[in-house]
C-alpha cells in the first residue's frame, strides 16, 4: 500500500475535500476561518495550499461564522454542513454558544479548534488555560458538553480514526450534532506518511431506519383505537424530507396536524390540515385539537416545554402520548409509547398498517375562524393609532407577510418575534426557519447570510429586534463583501420588550434592567441602527410606517447585497386585539418560575396563575 507524506494539518483538509454526499457535493462545504497562533501556521497554510477544493471564508467572530454554518446546515435539512476553526483561548471559547446551537437543535457542525502544545515544550503559551490539578485540561475542554463528539488530536495518525468518527456523528440522524476536534498546534505541522487510501472519496449516505415490528404494532393499535388524534410535527419531519408524506397521511386519516417551531412549514399554512402553532405559543384551533385529543402522535419532536405547555396541553384525562422518533432518547419522553424510526419511512409504515382508518375529529371550523383572526389581527392599524403610537409586532409581520413573496423564508431566534412568527407567519412549505431550540440571541444576522448560502434562489427575510441586534452584527459586513442578499427586519422597542413582558406581566414582577428606561443609566440611548448598518457597507433604511415598510421588502429584493430596514415598535404585547402569546386565546401555560414571596403588587396573582398552571402538569400514559 501507497503512502503519502503530509502535514497532519495538509490531511486533514485534503480528507475533507473528498467527503462526498450522494449527490456528488462535498458534505463539508468549506470552513470559516480566524487564524491566530493556535491555528494560522499548520492549518492556515493548508487551507491555503487546498485552495478552492475545499474553500475558506473570513468572518468576523467565531460564534457568528458557527451561527452561519449552523444556519446552513439547517437550511440544507442536514444533508451538507460546514467547518469553523478557531485559534487557542478565546477563539475557542467563542464557539462554546454555538456549538450549543448546533446540539440542541441536532444539527451537524464541524468544530477544528486549535490547542496547545501536546509537546508542552514551550508551556505556558500564550492564551493557554492551566488547570493547577490536571496538566491535560485546554480551553477546549469548555466544548465538550456541547459536542456530540469531541477529540483532542495529540499526534498526526489520530486523524485515521477521529475524522470518520466525526463525520459518523454528523451524518447519523440519530446523534446528529456538533463534532469538536481540539487540535494541537505543534501537531498541526507535523508531517507523516499517510496512507493513500485514507483519501479515497467515500460517500456519506444518512440512513434511514425502519420501525421495528413490536412497535410499530403497538402504535397501529392505539391509532385504531383513538377517536380524536392530532400530530404535533416537528423538526424530524423535514430533516427526514417527510412533508409529502406527512400531508398525505394527515389527508388520507383526516388527523389534525399542530406546528413546533421547528416543524412549521413542513405543511404550508394552507393545507387544510395545519392547524398552526402548538403549545406556549400556539394557535387557538391547534390548542383546542390538542387539548382534546385522546391520542397525541409526536412526529419528529423532542416535545419541548413550549410545544407541550410545559406539560398541561394535553388536557384529556385518556389522552395517551406516541413520540415516532428516529432518537430514542427523544422517543421515549414524557412517558410516550415509543416509535424508533425515520419519520418518512415510519408515515408509510403507517399508511399500510392503517389502510383507509380515518378520522372526522378535526375541528376545520375552528381552523378557518383562527386564520381569519390572524389575518384581522395583522392588517394595519394606522388609522387608528394616535399620532404617538408605535405598530405591534403583529403589524410588522402582516406588512412584510404581504411584501413577501411565496417561496420566501422568514427567520429568527430569540424575543418577541419568536412566538408571534409561530403564531402568525403563515408560510408556504419550507418557508420558516427558526432556532428555538437554545433561542440563541445574536443568531438572526449571522443565521440569515448561513441560509441564504444554503438556499440562495429563495428570497431569506430575517426578523431581529434591537436587543439581539446590538448583540452580534457583525457578520452583517462579511455579507456585503462576499454580497449575499438576504433582508433584515430591525425592530426597535428600546430594550428587551419581551423579558420586559414576562418581568411584569407574566412573573408579576417590577420592571427592572430590561426596557432602557429601566436601567440604571446616566443617559437613555439614541442609537441610529441605520448609520450603524449603512457603515457596515449594508443598504439601510428607516421605515416611516408600515405602508413604507412593505414598499422596502419589496425594493429589497432588487439588491445583490443585504438589506437593513428598521422600524420603531411599541414594547406591548399585541395592544388592544385579544390575542395574547403567554395564555388566553392564543397560548397556553409556561412553567417559568415566580417568587413565592415579595413586595411586588403583582405578585400574588403570577404565582397564584403559577400555583394553578403547575398542578394542571402531567405525564401522558
Amino acid at each position: 500500500m501507497g503512502t503519502i507524506r503530509l502535514t497532519a494539518a495538509q490531511a486533514m483538509v485534503k480528507w475533507l475535500s473528498v467527503q462526498m454526499t450522494p449527490e456528488g457535493e462535498r458534505f463539508i462545504d468549506g470552513i470559516w476561518a480566524i487564524f491566530g497562533h493556535g491555528n494560522v501556521a499548520g492549518l492556515g497554510q493548508a487551507l491555503h495550499e487546498i485552495g478552492s477544493e475545499f474553500p475558506t471564508w473570513r468572518g468576523q467572530n467565531e460564534q457568528t461564522m458557527a451561527h452561519a454554518a449552523v444556519a446552513y446546515a439547517k437550511g440544507k435539512g442536514r444533508s451538507r454542513a460546514m467547518a469553523v476553526t478557531s485559534s487557542i483561548g478565546p477563539g475557542s471559547t467563542n464557539l462554546v454558544t454555538a456549538a450549543g446551537v448546533a446540539h440542541v437543535n441536532r444539527l451537524p457542525l464541524l468544530i477544528i479548534a486549535g490547542d496547545v502544545f501536546a509537546n508542552r515544550r514551550p508551556d505556558p503559551v500564550l492564551q493557554q488555560i492551566e488547570d493547577f490539578e490536571d496538566g491535560t485540561v485546554s480551553a477546549n475542554d469548555c466544548l465538550r458538553p456541547v459536542s456530540r463528539y469531541f477529540d483532542q488530536i495529540t499526534r498526526p495518525e489520530h486523524l485515521l480514526t477521529a475524522l470518520p468518527r466525526a463525520l459518523a456523528v454528523m451524518t447519523d440522524p440519530a446523534n446528529c450534532g456538533p463534532a469538536t476536534l481540539a487540535f494541537c498546534q505543534d501537531v498541526q505541522a507535523e508531517a507523516f506518511d499517510w496512507p493513500e487510501a485514507f483519501f479515497a472519496s467515500r460517500v456519506w449516505h444518512i440512513r434511514r431506519p425502519s420501525p421495528c415490528a413490536q412497535e410499530l404494532a403497538q402504535v397501529v393499535d392505539m391509532i385504531r383505537a383513538a377517536k380524536a388524534p392530532v400530530i404535533v410535527a416537528g423538526g424530524g419531519v423535514i430533516y427526514s424530507g417527510a412533508q409529502e408524506a406527512l400531508a398525505e397521511f394527515a389527508t388520507r386519516h383526516g388527523i389534525a396536524v399542530v406546528e413546533t417551531q421547528a416543524g412549521k412549514s413542513a405543511l404550508s399554512q394552507s393545507h387544510p390540515m395545519n392547524f398552526g402553532a402548538s403549545g406556549v405559543d400556539g394557535s387557538a384551533a391547534a390548542n383546542a385539537a390538542s387539548m382534546a385529543a385522546d391520542l397525541v402522535i409526536g412526529l419528529g419532536t423532542r416535545l419541548q416545554d413550549f410545544t407541550t405547555g410545559s406539560r398541561t396541553l394535553f388536557a384529556n384525562p385518556d389522552a395517551r402520548l406516541v413520540s415516532i422518533n428516529v432518537t430514542g432518547y427523544d422517543a421515549l419522553k414524557h412517558g410516550a409509547v415509543p416509535l424508533v424510526a425515520d419519520a418518512k419511512v415510519a408515515l408509510g409504515a403507517l399508511t399500510q398498517a392503517l389502510h383507509d382508518v380515518r378520522f372526522d375529529a378535526a375541528d376545520t371550523v375552528a381552523r378557518g375562524q383562527w386564520l381569519e383572526a390572524v389575518a384581522a389581527h395583522c392588517q394595519d392599524r394606522s388609522a387608528q393609532r394616535g399620532p404617538q403610537d408605535l405598530p405591534s409586532d403583529a403589524e410588522v409581520i402582516g406588512a412584510v407577510q404581504r411584501a413577501s413573496t411565496d417561496t420566501a423564508v422568514v427567520m429568527c431566534a430569540a424575543g418577541t418575534m419568536p412566538g408571534a412568527l409561530k403564531l402568525l407567519w403563515q408560510p408556504g412549505q419550507g418557508g420558516y426557519h427558526m432556532e428555538y431550540g437554545f433561542s440563541c440571541m445574536g443568531y438572526e444576522v449571522a443565521g440569515a447570510m448561513g441560509l441564504k448560502l444554503a438556499q440562495p434562489t429563495r428570497e431569506v427575510i430575517c426578523f431581529v429586534g434591537d436587543g439581539s441586534y446590538m448583540m452580534a452584527n457583525s457578520e452583517l459586513a462579511t455579507a456585503v463583501m462576499r454580497r449575499i442578499p438576504f433582508t433584515v427586519i430591525l425592530t426597535d422597542n428600546a430594550g428587551y420588550g419581551c423579558i420586559n413582558r414576562l418581568q411584569t406581566l407574566g412573573c408579576g414582577g417590577t420592571a427592572f434592567n430590561n426596557m432602557y428606561v429601566d436601567c440604571n443609566v446616566v443617559d437613555q440611548p439614541q442609537i441610529d441602527y441605520v448609520a450603524h448598518a449603512a457603515s457596515m457597507g449594508a443598504h439601510a433604511v428607516k421605515a416611516t410606517g408600515v405602508a413604507d415598510l412593505e414598499a422596502q421588502v419589496a425594493a429589497a429584493r432588487t439588491r445583490t447585497l443585504p438589506t437593513v430596514i428598521v422600524i420603531e415598535t411599541t414594547a406591548k404585547d399585541f395592544p388592544g386585539t385579544g390575542i395574547d402569546t403567554r395564555a388566553g386565546e392564543a397560548g397556553h401555560f409556561w412553567d417559568v418560575a415566580v417568587p413565592a414571596q415579595g413586595p411586588s403588587p403583582n405578585r400574588a396573582d403570577a404565582y397564584a396563575r403559577y400555583l394553578a398552571g403547575q398542578a394542571r402538569q402531567r405525564l401522558l400514559n
